[in-house]
């Protein structure tokens, strides 16, 4: 009877001691291992997840500029299922500000200005491994998807601005390029343009992440550009926002300019340039549908609420 006893305390022992250790997964090993509490899942040999409230994702290995936007699709689908609302790159990243930060700071002349000379930023690492990247829960990711919603995008030409509200709260500023003031024979489009940026309302209807680059009057394709220090480098993957105003599609895109000494000029084939770094933070604030309206104001309130009178830079007035 006491021998029979003795095992069964010696089972009960070894149970106990088996569901408080924490079993670290290898990166190739796919298995799912499950306890009552805890739930570890490995995708791709990138990350690991956590069923935890709110889940964290963890990166394993050093995640670059080339691969991102792959590896955050990946993170987004493999997570999807574990959420009660639809988890998108977008939302990840809105948890995850530090990303947005991250990704800005690739800008070339950003790292010039720290002395690093960048001719390829595609490989510039942007996650590295042990990173860890919130999942949030059913009612921080609801909330961001209401402020996703409630976002929207105001460009005043005349004043060469872009603006980012979520409702009427301003988030953002940035500084931009407009449309040159004439016409001239585009051979992407085979026609005469007016390169004027066109005003009106609309959203964004396209997000082209890794675009090809071709030089709108020529119509033929380039790779590297030449910077406004005059060094040359290989075109970085930065996202292209694609607009329709007045329910028309006209290729007038929301993009980085790697000249930006260009911004604040009328100077561009239509689209409307921003800074490299800029770029990333539009981006992340501009998913599909999202509303945007292009205005000529020239009367406007400085930071001091004082009128002010803007040039009249495509004669409209």
């Amino acid at each position: 009877m006491i021998k029979a006893y003795t095992i069964i305390l010696c089972f009960l022992a070894q149970l106990v001691v088996s569901c408080n250790v924490n079993r670290t997964i290898s990166p190739k090993n796919t298995s799912i291992e499950k306890s009552n509490s805890v739930t570890q899942k490995k995708t791709e040999q990138n990350i690991v997840f956590k069923k935890t409230n709110p889940l964290q994702a963890y990166v394993t290995r050093d995640i670059t500029v080339g691969h991102y936007f792959k590896f955050m699709d990946s993170l987004a689908n493999k997570n999807d299922s574990l959420v009660p609302y639809t988890l998108s790159e977008h939302t990840l990243v809105r948890a995850n500000p530090w990303i947005m930060d991250t990704l800005a700071n690739t800008d070339y002349y950003r790292q010039m200005a720290r002395g690093s000379f960048v001719y390829d930023q595609r490989k510039m690492i942007v996650l590295k491994a042990n990173d860890s990247l919130l999942i949030p829960d059913a009612d921080a990711g609801q909330n961001l998807i209401r402020n996703i919603e409630n976002t929207w995008i105001d460009v005043n030409i005349p004043e060469y601005k872009l603006r980012i509200y979520q409702d009427s709260l301003l988030l953002y500023t940035f500084p931009i390029r407009v449309g040159q003031h004439r016409k001239r024979y585009l051979a992407m489009g085979d026609r005469v343009t007016d390169l004027r940026t066109k005003t009106g309302k609309g959203k964004i209807v396209r997000l082209e992440r890794n675009p090809n680059f071709y030089n709108p009057v020529t119509g033929k394709r380039f790779y590297v550009t030449k910077r406004d220090d005059k060094k040359t480098t290989i075109m970085p993957i930065i996202p292209w926002i694609e607009t329709e105003i007045n329910g028309i599609r006209n290729g007038q895109m929301i993009h980085p300019t790697t000249n930006p000494v260009s911004l604040g000029k009328a100077y561009s084939n239509g689209c409307i340039g921003v800074t490299e770094a800029d770029a990333w933070i539009i981006y992340y604030h501009a998913p599909l549908n999202t509303p945007i309206q292009i205005r000529y104001d020239l009367t406007i309130l400085d930071d001091n609420g004082e009128k002010q009178e803007l040039e009249d830079i495509y004669g409209y007035q």
